[in-house]
């Protein structure tokens, strides 16, 4: 599948994989390296949308609060406050008794992994949605726009994190051009 991504998207998964502190990559680590890329369609995109400039440091902190919180999304941690669990006192204590960041997943401070890093599940998903974008655009190769989009379709922390900054899968499909949001993304889900 690699070989129909452009440099740009090539780019945004050896970022992805830089980004990476423990061996698995994960969404998070997508979205923050499309957040490091300057002058691609995705760059273009995130910036018209809102999450441009400040709005990037915004993001890149959203992440990280989510990170702290085991990767968490707010609707799993709203589930399991409907069941009577404090993720905000779980990690505090966990915190208190480990450190600052320790359900993070980040490993060791200081101490990096020098071997392969594959990625999980999610964000295995991410790669395959930004091939059914990009068939469902009738574009060719996939690009970095592809992967912003099918960040944006799926659910967990960076679909949140996007749409609290206004960069939802309609505000970039609008940006991009290419028809109504609604409809390639419920098309390629």
């Amino acid at each position: 599948m690699f070989e129909r991504f452009t440099k740009d998207a090539r780019a945004v998964v050896q970022g992805a994989v830089e980004q990476a502190e423990a061996r698995t990559v994960d969404t998070g680590h997508l979205l923050l390296a499309l957040l490091e890329r300057e002058g691609s369609r995705a760059s273009f995109a995130l910036t018209a949308a809102g999450a441009g400039g400040a709005g990037r440091d915004s993001v890149r902190r959203a992440l990280a609060e989510a990170r702290r919180h085991a990767g968490l999304s707010r609707a799993e941690t709203d589930a399991l406050a409907g069941l009577g669990i404090d993720v905000s006192e779980i990690v505090a204590r966990v915190e208190e008794a480990h450190g600052a960041g320790a359900m993070s997943g980040g490993g060791k401070p200081g101490r990096r992994w020098s071997g392969h890093r594959g990625f999980d599940r999610d964000a295995k998903r991410v790669l395959e949605q930004a091939l059914r974008v990009a068939v469902a655009r009738r574009d060719r190769h996939i690009g970095d726009e592809h992967l912003l989009l099918a960040l944006t379709i799926l659910p967990g922390v960076p679909a949140e994190v996007l749409a609290d900054h206004g960069v939802t899968h309609a505000s970039v499909t609008r940006v991009l051009g290419g028809g109504s949001g609604e409809d390639t993304g419920a098309a390629c889900a």
